[in-house]
């Protein structure tokens, strides 16, 4: 659908994104396209070599006699930036802006951490100078155990965005041991990477006092902020562009060390410097998600209900900087049962620190519980949708307010019914078709609805042309849309009258993307700055005495032929505190399974959600589409495999580190119930980014169950583990 479109009810509608043209025409610039300032220079880091210890011996002069090279800087030579600062922050948001120097010191905390940086007129250039500097190192111990590091785990002071690390209702350990029908269940599941198809790159322009970085961010006030602390500068001398980002997931929140060390070699050689990491060092520099070790516990009387719910966590954190993902902190929402326990624990090894990964905390979280959930309903001999229904709760079970809205009900019974959930095989590893066996899985969604403060300006001018001006990025989701329906309907204009400018510093800040909020935060500050921009108008019209005219254009340039502008903000209120909202979903799955090979297939694959009023039926549906594909790749391929030995991720590269593609996933569809939530915003959204991948995997892994009869606890499920176990069919 064109932008064409009427000047009501615009919102919701399909409509064709509208910087597709710019993309497929390859007109969208990226981060490491840009050609600002004057000719580049190009940038290349070198990694530590070790895992674990000092640099003792550097020697950099051949590389500095290398053609074509300007700078090279070590510890030794790196120009004075702020101090890092202790492992974990006094406050939340610090932990974003933080200063983050590099080449600080002679100390190595991780492998392939930065400890020279080579600039020369070619990245060609630069990178074989890098292969020159001689590094001689001290190396100390640095043991990855797992199993070791979690026996001697500790209880982290918040879980990230200053979620409570543990709660605890009713007598959780008497009502276990006293419950008729127990599970008791652990499974890993292992460090994950982001991976985007965009790498981190920056290119730093200086100009007198003021940088401007072109960089690829989902929150450009972070970087600003982060890159001014560690320059030791003013947050005003930095500008940050971000116009198109080629994904993110969570990686891009923060200032990594591209964007500082292109800041710092532009400064020193007064000429604009470009750096980008390779993906190689996309796995050790740019955070991911951190292995993790789930024990959840389940007390139910015979007929289903649950008495009590426990689920605990122990997960790897980087011992320079402290990570604790939320990854059971969904749990306190989900399921109705009186007597309850959570708890998050942490281990400390020598890697970069972990990063916020698509939906921290439900995604990983959701593993262990929909497939302990799966469990429970086998040992009930129960449908596993019934065992969910019965346990449904009629307010939030630990924080004991309502529920916004909650249609997890619904979804299931609605994907059941379009799914044929009736045909599911009853006893595992009973169907097959050839040499296939053939199962059903099935796992609810849950994620969170949040908001985050924002701020938008909204202009008009005498032709009727509406500018909306916001630091939002967009991700790949399809923001530049949303917000051009959201301005067009509120100001009642066709949406080929607005234009959308994103993605610079200079603009009012938003939340910008990350936590599925970036839609409904900025697109309800745009909406507030609409209305205000109409209010000026209505005053204009009355202080000039005169009717309205024909068309707004035509108002405009009665009464204002310059123009106006009007901004809008937005900040959460006491709806989050009075009611738990969150959205909602469930996903059903079904693979097939060699019966010789153990190689998986899925199939087809469906979820249902209910996330409030949707905005763009077709970017909302592709982004559902893209959240299940994830947990595909999280059930059966993603692994970051860590040689215990140094510490190093063996398997960096897209080569190795295998994610899902269009053979690994034949027959996805996403839907979405009616439902408008009027506690969230005025537009009666939620964010959906993440909850497509929330309970994705599980539905997976429990088809996976039902076709094989194998319970795999060690993900992701390949064939290796289920080849041992595999039902011998005879011809």
């Amino acid at each position: 659908m064109t932008t064409d479109t009427p000047t009501t009810n615009v919102i919701g509608r399909p409509i064709d994104r509208v910087d597709g043209p710019l993309k497929v025409t390859g007109r969208a610039t990226y981060a490491y396209e840009y050609a600002e300032g004057g000719k580049a220079a190009y940038g290349y880091i070198l990694g530590a070599a070790i895992t674990k210890g000092r640099i003792v011996a550097i020697d950099s002069s051949e590389a500095e006699r290398s053609p074509g090279v300007l700078l090279v800087m070590t510890h030794r030579n790196a120009p004075p930036q702020a101090d890092f600062g202790p492992p974990v922050t006094p406050a939340v948001p610090e932990v974003f802006t933080r200063a983050r120097p590099v080449l600080a010191g002679d100390r190595v905390r991780y492998y392939d951490e930065p400890v020279a940086f080579v600039v020369a007129e070619s990245f060609e250039a630069a990178r074989a100078a890098a292969g020159l500097v001689r590094i001689r190192y001290k190396r100390e111990d640095a043991p990855f155990d797992l199993r070791a590091g979690v026996e001697n785990a500790y209880r982290p002071a918040r879980a990230n965005a200053g979620i409570p690390t543990d709660t605890a209702v009713g007598e959780f350990e008497s009502a276990f041991a006293a419950a008729p029908v127990k599970l008791d269940a652990s499974l890993t599941t292992p460090f994950e990477h982001h991976t985007p198809m965009e790498p981190h790159a920056t290119l730093a322009v200086w100009s007198g006092d003021q940088l401007t970085l072109y960089t690829s961010a989902q929150t450009l006030a972070n970087i600003q902020a982060g890159v001014a602390n560690t320059l030791r500068i003013p947050p005003d001398r930095v500008r940050v562009v971000s116009r198109f980002i080629g994904g993110g997931f969570g990686s891009k929140l923060i200032a990594h060390p591209d964007a500082i060390f292109a800041s710092l070699a532009a400064r020193a050689l007064n000429r604009p410097v470009k750096v980008a990491l390779t993906r190689q060092q996309m796995f050790a520099n740019a955070g991911h998600r951190a292995t993790m070790l789930q024990r959840v516990r389940l007390g139910a009387g015979s007929d289903g209900r649950l008495a009590a719910i426990a689920h605990e966590v122990w997960s790897a954190t980087a011992r320079s900087e402290e990570f604790a993902e939320q990854t059971v902190a969904f749990t306190r929402s989900l399921y109705a049962a009186p007597n309850r326990i959570t708890r998050h624990r942490l281990f400390p090894i020598d890697t970069h620190r972990g990063e916020w990964m698509r939906a921290p905390g439900e995604a990983p979280g959701m593993l262990a519980s929909e497939c302990a959930m799966d469990e429970l309903a086998e040992k009930l001999d129960l449908d596993p949708i019934e065992l969910r229904i019965r346990n449904e709760p009629d307010q939030d079970p630990e924080r004991k307010v309502p529920f916004s809205t909650r249609n997890l009900v619904a979804c299931m019974q609605e994907g059941a019914k379009r799914f044929g959930w009736e045909h599911r095989p009853a006893k595992p590893a009973s169907r097959r078709e050839g040499r296939t066996l053939i199962g059903y899985g099935m796992a609810a969604a849950i994620r969170g609805n949040y908001l985050g403060p924002s701020a938008a300006r909204v202009s008009i001018d005498a032709k009727g042309q509406v500018t909306a001006q916001l630091d939002m990025t967009d991700i790949g989701t399809g923001t530049y849309t949303i917000l051009t329906q959201i301005a067009a309907e509120s100001l009642g204009v066709p949406m080929s009258r607005v234009r959308i400018e994103l993605g610079d510093s200079r603009f009012p800040r938003t939340a910008g993307s990350g936590g599925s909020w970036g839609a409904t935060s900025s697109g309800w500050a745009l909406r507030n700055a609409c209305d205000a921009l109409k209010q000026k108008i209505a005053d204009a019209v009355r202080a000039s005495g005169t009717g309205s005219a024909d068309d707004l254009a035509s108002t405009v340039a009665r009464i204002a032929p310059n123009g106006l502008s009007a901004e809008g903000t937005v900040t959460r209120g006491s709806e989050y505190q009075d009611y738990s909202q969150h959205g909602f979903g469930a996903h059903f799955a079904e693979v097939g399974v060699d019966c010789d090979t153990g190689e998986i297939r899925l199939r087809r694959m469906l979820g249902v959600f209910a996330a409030g009023r949707i905005l763009n039926a077709k970017t909302a549906r592709s982004q559902m589409i893209g959240g299940m594909v994830w947990g595909v790749g999280a059930a059966l391929m993603e692994e970051g495999v860590m040689d215990p030995r140094f510490g190093h991720f063996v398997n960096h590269d897209l080569a190795e580190y295998h994610v899902a593609v269009n053979r690994d996933v034949p027959n996805v569809d996403a839907v979405f119930l009616d439902e408008h939530d009027d506690k969230a915003n005025p537009f009666g959204a939620k964010g959906i980014g993440e909850l497509g991948i929330c309970g994705a995997a599980p539905a997976v892994a429990n088809a996976v169950y039902n076709a094989t009869g194998i319970r795999v606890r060690q993900f992701p499920i390949t064939l290796d583990k289920l080849l041992p176990d595999l039902p011998v069919v005879s011809v």
